[in-house]
């Protein structure tokens, strides 16, 4: 079967016609995340916690993205996007909006403080400052910041010091009292510093941590006279280029993370009082001519509002909230093999603890009929159990083979140190392939049983991560089914070994055969709607960018196929376009948790949702890197129970969902809340009471779930 799309008469309109860009749909969504930080339905600090995201967010998007065209820009390179936008066009729309959604967020603080004051906590609270809190900050200023800062002077005797990436510094100019000569001083502010200093006392004075040495300066430059000073904030290029013949990936990713740090400058912000000779140095000493410069009217680095939103207020967040742990596995005594063997098993997270995923390898290191592990590790975190179970299964004498990406972006030096650790511990550790990501999610346990062997398999949406595990949605599926078990070997061999799999039982691979099983998919549904059956397909994602992936979405469309998209994040589709995408309507959940879960729905032939659909759980989201340069998963579900939930619960849900959904509109590109003159209903609200399916064994019996319906009409 071709995989090339159709061709249609829709081809004739224009790229920026049939597509939207996929940087400025990024921007769109960073702009609904900010847009949460303004929520009234959400306590005071977790709308801080949504704004400080939101500048997170931006800052890597500036470091990884904008540096990646100012890169391409640099070089003459003339590729253009899929909307047909050139690297310099898209930098100059990218730039404007980026300037829009940086007073955006200063506004939104600006909003936040008066709100926070009343309730006791004073950002920016110099004016909160008494005589007692003065002679403590002193203090503190001169026991732990004096000691770890270095004054630099800027003259042709000193080196420009280097700043690097996300530095916050002060530029001081000073007049000699003695003399009145002039001299420009900087002080650089280690990252080891806290963000901001919190006064003590019941209310909460939080000082920036470069406002502090404004504040104290006089102390640092005795006698000199301040006549000006002025603070930036610097964010560098911060992607890592693999090269093709690097012969020792260890050795090529730590100094590349070295390089990292000196990378090009992508972004000046420096604040609304700056002094103007001292900017026009560091344009002149920075080299500025693919860089940003913002004149910020506010705070430097929103994103160090996170340090503010762990104040001890629990009556300013978000109710604290416990997942369940499998109810399957507790009626087996917490085994989970025993749970796993007598049925499948899927577990949402995380209103289902991770912890089950955990005691699974647990459970596998310490189990003396485990003979073998094997685990693909692309983000673990900085505190990781599964690590931990993984050198406990090596020492305790099991074969035990760990994928460990070191190409996970900003966790390559935290998985290089777990590399190292696994290793001393007897782990075999394969770095999987130069050019490819080895994104996919799953651990596999080899258990001798009845004569032979049973193999255990674990296919998940989300990373192995303790921390993001709490926050994002995701599904873990379990089965100890015997062709799940030989794919799964298949797929590790394929890292390890490069061998190439000639056929596979269950799941698709990518960039095997990924792609063509979700085209198969389509055309499925598309011969479906041509032969006048129903015809249907829900996806959840959280990208969509793949040209092949949406210009089978708009044959689809024109065929009568009905497509429902709830894409997170970007989506270069233009949903609702007449002859072009009629039948498409997309969607956007933005909430207390991030939704990560990645779902594919086929109807079949009968009208979703019905028994008859196909589905499937992936690793990958519809973009171009996970398609062709990733090895990602796509796991179909056909345990029944299982199939129930992911369908009728999960996705269903997120489908029905009112109070946290933003509509797409296909010819602006902006984003609308919905709009619900009936009931709302709020999808994480919803699994936080109420429990899962598959993972309840026997508490159905007394089970109160409601039943999701769709409404009228239909999807």
């Amino acid at each position: 079967m071709s995989t090339a799309p159709h061709t249609t008469a829709a081809d004739r309109l224009s790229p920026e016609d049939r597509y939207f860009n996929r940087e400025l749909s990024w921007l769109s969504f960073n702009e609904r995340v900010l847009a949460e930080a303004c929520n009234p339905a959400y306590p005071l600090l977790e709308r801080l916690r949504f704004l400080s995201i939101s500048g997170s967010n931006l800052d890597e998007f500036m470091m990884i993205r904008v540096a990646g065209l100012a890169g391409q820009v640099r070089s003459g390179v003339g590729q253009v996007s899929i909307d047909g936008k050139t690297p310099s066009q898209q930098l100059a729309a990218i730039n404007a909006k980026v300037r829009e959604l940086e007073t955006m967020q200063q506004r939104t603080l600006s909003e936040l403080r008066p709100l926070l004051e009343a309730n006791g906590i004073h950002i920016k609270g110099e004016d909160r400052i008494d005589t007692e809190a003065e002679n403590w900050l002193r203090r503190y200023f001169l026991d732990h910041i004096m000691p770890v800062i270095t004054p630099q002077a800027i003259d042709p005797a000193h080196p420009f010091p280097f700043v690097s990436n996300l530095g916050i510094g002060a530029l001081f100019n000073l007049v000699r009292e003695e003399d009145g000569s002039q001299l420009v001083e900087m002080v650089l502010i280690p990252s080891a510093l806290p963000r901001f200093i919190r006064v003590p006392g019941e209310e909460a004075i939080y000082v920036a941590i470069e406002r502090l040495i404004c504040r104290f300066a006089t102390l640092l430059f005795p006698g000199f006279r301040i006549e000006g000073d002025g603070v930036f904030r610097l964010l560098r290029d911060s992607d890592i280029e693999v090269e093709e013949e690097a012969e020792d990936l260890v050795r090529y990713f730590r100094s590349a993370i070295q390089r990292r740090r000196r990378g090009q400058v992508i972004m000046l912000e420096i604040d609304e009082s700056f002094d103007a000779a001292a900017e026009e140095l560091l344009r002149d000493r920075l080299g500025l001519e693919q860089a940003l410069v913002t004149n910020t009217e506010g705070m430097l680095g929103i994103a160090g509002l996170a340090s503010v939103v762990d104040e001890d207020r629990p009556d300013l967040k978000f109710t604290p909230y416990t997942p369940r742990y499998p109810e399957r596995v507790m009626e087996h005594d917490g085994d989970c093999f025993a749970a796993i063997r007598e049925k499948d098993i899927v577990v949402h997270h995380p209103y289902e603890s991770f912890e089950v995923v955990v005691d699974f390898l647990r459970q596998a290191a310490a189990d003396p009929a485990v003979v073998s592990i094997k685990q693909a590790l692309y983000r673990a975190g900085q505190q990781s159990p599964v690590i931990n179970a993984l050198c406990a299964a090596a020492e305790a004498g099991k074969s035990v083979t760990a994928v460990v990406e070191l190409k996970a972006r900003f966790d390559e030096e935290q998985n290089l140190k777990w590399a190292g650790e696994l290793e001393r511990s007897g782990v075999q550790v394969i770095y999987g392939f130069v050019d490819w990501k080895t994104h996919a999610k799953i651990s596999m346990v080899v258990r001798a049983e009845d004569g032979g062997y049973r193999t255990y398999c674990h296919f998940g949406t989300g990373n192995y991560h303790p921390v993001t595990t709490k926050i994002y949605t995701d599904l873990s599926y379990f089965t100890a089914d015997p062709a799940f078990g030989r794919d799964a070997s298949r797929l590790f061999n394929f890292i390890t070994g490069y061998v190439e799999p000639p056929d596979l039982e269950r799941i698709a691979i990518s960039p095997l055969n990924l792609r063509e099983k979700l085209y198969e998919n389509i055309d499925n549904e598309i011969a479906n709607a041509q032969a006048g059956r129903p015809a249907a397909i829900w996806v959840k994602l959280n990208s969509l960018t793949e040209k092949g992936i949406i210009d089978r979405f708009y044959e689809a469309s024109q065929a009568g196929v009905r497509i429902v998209l709830v894409v997170r994040g970007i989506c270069c589709l233009r949903p609702g376009v007449p002859g072009l995408s009629d039948n498409i309507s997309v969607k956007s959940i933005i909430g207390r948790f991030l939704e990560h879960s990645r779902i594919w729905a086929f109807a079949g032939g009968e009208p979703l949702p019905s028994d008859q659909a196909k589905i499937y759980i992936s690793s990958a989201d519809a973009m171009s890197r996970n398609l062709n340069r990733r090895v990602e998963t796509l796991v179909p579900i056909t345990n029944p129970t299982v199939h129930d939930q992911v369908l009728e619960q999960v996705l269903l849900a997120n489908l029905l969902d009112t109070e946290q959904s933003w509509l797409l509109d296909g010819e602006t590109g902006e984003y609308e809340r919905v709009e619900d003159d009936g009931e709302p209903f709020n999808c994480h609200e919803y699994f936080m009471v109420n429990p899962s399916l598959s993972g309840r064994g026997g508490a159905l019996k007394d089970s109160r779930i409601p039943k999701l319906t769709l409404r009228k009409g239909g999807m």
